[in-house]
């Protein structure tokens, strides 16, 4: 399916980034086909586990997922939510 596609694509560039150590995404797009500002494009929540956040503001952590995302973003992906966490973090 698509949203198996997009889910193993964004996993495949989150490692090439990061070093994950766990990684978690769920697709919500289903809930805005109503929705008149539904322009296509997938709606994710992800949980993005990986030390390299550490030290890092919210900005910048989420910057770092951005980019690896790279164009993703600007077609196939139409919002995402994160939660990017240390092992630290997470294990709490």
């Amino acid at each position: 399916t698509k949203t198996m596609e997009i889910k193993k694509e964004i996993k495949k560039r989150l490692e090439e980034k990061l070093d994950l150590i766990h990684f978690e995404i769920k697709d919500f797009t289903g809930r805005h086909l109503n929705h008149k500002l539904n322009e296509g494009g997938f709606h994710l929540e992800t949980t993005i586990v990986s030390d390299d956040f550490t030290d890092k503001s919210l900005i910048e952590r989420h910057r770092l997922v951005y980019d690896a995302m790279g164009e993703l973003m600007k077609h196939e992906i139409h919002a995402l939510s994160m939660k990017t966490l240390t092992k630290a973090e997470w294990g709490e």
